[in-house]
């Protein structure tokens, strides 16, 4: 029997999209459950694999670690080829895909990591905490934009085939400052989400890891 891959996530994160993936691949994987901004003790089920304590964080079956929700999503699609998770190696899509899947953690995600915990900078003062969120959403909400600017979707991002890019995507617009917004400042993009919502493969995956219920696109949108 294939042993299985490991993988450090937690329902609604980062880790969702890589889980997403290798549904979608097929590969056999067991979930560490570890949602790191709960505290201590879940940030130390992490570290003994990645001294960042951050999810996503993937081990191989031939125990390799893999870290960074972007390099695992291109990491399994590239070996899995087959699956057109991503452009080919040599297909003119491949420098604009690359440069996407690395726009969301680098101009996108990393935001997140003063949003969620504004205290890490401005410590306990609530007005600038308020500031904070407020300034990081419109910056989420900018960033959106400018991507909605420079592609031209099909069905998916880069054209009838969904890749890893798309499910990325997916999963990050679901967070602050809340779908409703995305919807908003990227339509043509909004339209390829809801696409990956519905994809009948993943409907049981998205109940049990990100569920949708009634009224979650505009879930915490007052907050920011």
């Amino acid at each position: 029997m294939e042993k299985p891959f490991r993988l450090f996530s937690a329902l609604g994160s980062g880790g969702v999209p890589v889980e997403a993936a290798m549904t979608l691949i097929g590969l056999p994987y067991d979930i560490v459950e570890a949602p790191t901004w709960e505290g201590e003790a879940e940030q130390a089920k992490v570290a003994v694999v990645n001294p960042l304590r951050q999810i996503p964080a993937l081990v191989t079956p031939a125990g390799e670690t893999i870290t960074e929700s972007a390099a695992i999503l291109i990491w399994l699609a590239d070996n899995h080829p087959e699956e057109g998770l991503s452009p080919a190696l040599d297909s003119p899509q491949r420098a604009q895909f690359l440069r996407w899947m690395t726009f969301i953690p680098a101009s996108l995600y990393s935001l997140f990591w003063v949003r969620d915990e504004p205290s890490r900078l401005v410590g306990d003062n609530a007005e600038m905490q308020a500031k904070v969120k407020a300034a990081t959403a419109e910056r989420i909400l900018d960033c959106w934009r400018m991507m909605e600017s420079q592609l031209t979707p099909g069905r998916y991002l880069f054209g009838d085939q969904m890749t890893v890019l798309d499910l990325y995507v997916a999963v990050v617009s679901r967070w602050g400052p809340r779908r409703v917004r995305f919807y908003e400042v990227a339509p043509r993009m909004a339209e390829v989400v809801k696409r990956v919502d519905a994809d009948p493969r993943l409907a049981a995956f998205w109940e049990k890891r990100f569920p949708f219920f009634e009224g979650w696109e505009r879930l915490g949108q007052q907050a920011g």
